[in-house]
C-alpha cells in the first residue's frame, strides 16, 4: 500500500509513497528535525546574513506566511470568527506547539495570543538565544493582518525564552511592516558604513596633514644669515599659517638677514595665495629680515599685474641662483672658485 492518510483533530495527513510526498489541509509539506536539521537551517543563514539581518529575514518570512495561512482559510472557510477558531488546532496538529487566542477584535484589529514551546522556541533554546524569536510574532502578524484586512504588528509582552511559561504577544493596527524594516536597517547600516568611512577619512587625513607638515616648505640654510624657503604646490588656509609659524619661530634661531622664498613649484596660484605671499614678506621684515622672490615665471608675473598686487619692493628674481648671488652681495659676500 503506498498511500496513507490520518485525521488528527481535524487536520488531514496524506502520503503518497510512489510520489515521495506528503500533505498536510490538501497541501504538501515537509519534516524537518526541529533540534538539529532546522536548527541548522537558521544558524546558517545568521552566519550568512549576520544575527541581527537573520532576526528580520526570519521575521519577513513569517509575516508572508503568515499572510498565505490567512489566504488559504478566507477561501476556503471565509468567515474570521470561525479561522481564528481552527487555527489554534491546526496549529497545535502540524507541531507548531500549543497555540491559544486568548482574546481577539474584529472590529478594532486587535487580539493577543499565547504560545507555549513552539518549534521557534526549541530551535532558540538548541542555539542558546535568550531573546524572543522573531517568526511566530512576524508570521501571526501576518495572518491577522489577513484575516483582518488591515495591516497589524505586534509587541512582546511575555517571553519563554527569557524565562516565562509561555510567550504571549500583542496584535494592533499599525502602519509597521517587515518592509519598513528592512528599509529602517538599510539606513541604519548606510549610517553606520558613512560614519566609519568618515571616521577613515579623518584619520587618513589628519595622518596625511601630519607628513605634509613635515616634508613641504622645509627651512634650508644656504649659508651664514641666508636661508631659503620653497613654497610646494597649492596652499590654503591651513597649510599658510602653518608655513608662516613654522618659519617666523626659525627666524631668529638663524639669524637670517635674508629670506629667499621659492615659488617655482607653486601651483594654482589664487588671490588667497598671492595675499598669503605679501603677509609672509611682511611678517618677516618685522623681524628684521628681507625677502627675496625667486622662481617667478611668467605666468606668476601676469597674475600679479592683472589683480593689482605691488611687490615693487621686493627683489624678484627668475631663478634661485640669482637670488643668492643678490644676498651675497648684499651682505658684502661673493662665491669664488677655489685655487
Amino acid at each position: 500500500m503506498a498511500k496513507y492518510d490520518i485525521d488528527v483533530n481535524g487536520s488531514l495527513f496524506d502520503w503518497d509513497l510512489d510520489k515521495g510526498s506528503i500533505t498536510f489541509e490538501n497541501d504538501e509539506v515537509v519534516l524537518f528535525w526541529v533540534n538539529t536539521a532546522f536548527k541548522t537551517l537558521i544558524d546558517s543563514i545568521e552566519e550568512i546574513a549576520g544575527e541581527k539581518e537573520a532576526r528580520l529575514v526570519l521575521e519577513t518570512a513569517g509575516y508572508r506566511t503568515g499572510l498565505i495561512v490567512s489566504d488559504f482559510y478566507l477561501k476556503s472557510i471565509g468567515k474570521p470568527e470561525e479561522i481564528l477558531d481552527k487555527l489554534p488546532n491546526t496549529y497545535v496538529t502540524a507541531g507548531w506547539g500549543i497555540t491559544e487566542i486568548l482574546s481577539y477584535s474584529i472590529e478594532e484589529k486587535k487580539a493577543v495570543v499565547q504560545f507555549c514551546n513552539g518549534w521557534e522556541y526549541k530551535v532558540n533554546v538548541a542555539q542558546g538565544k535568550e531573546e524572543e524569536g522573531t517568526f511566530m510574532p512576524g508570521h501571526w502578524a501576518g495572518v491577522l493582518t489577513g484575516i483582518f484586512g488591515s495591516k497589524v504588528w505586534y509587541r512582546v509582552v511575555k517571553s519563554q525564552i527569557s524565562g516565562d511559561d509561555c510567550s504571549v504577544y500583542e496584535f494592533f493596527p499599525s502602519d509597521i511592516s517587515p518592509s519598513l524594516n528592512v528599509n529602517a536597517l538599510m539606513e541604519e547600516q548606510t549610517l553606520a558604513a558613512q560614519e566609519e568611512l568618515d571616521r577613515i577619512t579623518k584619520q587618513r587625513t589628519e595622518v596625511l596633514s601630519e607628513i605634509i607638515k613635515e616634508i613641504s616648505s622645509p627651512i634650508i640654510p644656504v649659508l651664514d644669515s641666508i636661508l631659503v624657503v620653497p613654497l610646494v604646490g597649492r596652499y590654503n588656509e591651513i597649510r599658510a599659517e602653518e608655513l608662516l609659524n613654522k618659519t617666523l619661530l626659525n627666524l631668529p634661531r638663524y639669524k637670517a638677514e635674508f629670506l629667499i622664498i621659492d615659488l617655482t613649484s607653486l601651483s594654482r596660484v589664487d588671490d588667497y595665495t598671492l595675499s598669503f605671499i605679501q603677509k609672509f614678506v611682511s611678517a618677516a621684515s618685522l623681524l628684521g629680515t628681507k625677502c627675496l622672490l625667486v622662481g617667478i615665471s611668467s605666468e606668476l608675473s601676469i597674475k600679479v599685474t592683472q589683480r593689482g598686487y605691488r611687490m615693487n619692493h621686493i627683489p624678484c628674481f627668475s631663478i634661485l641662483q640669482q637670488g643668492i648671488n643678490y644676498a651675497l652681495d648684499q651682505l658684502g659676500m661673493e662665491i669664488i672658485k677655489k685655487v
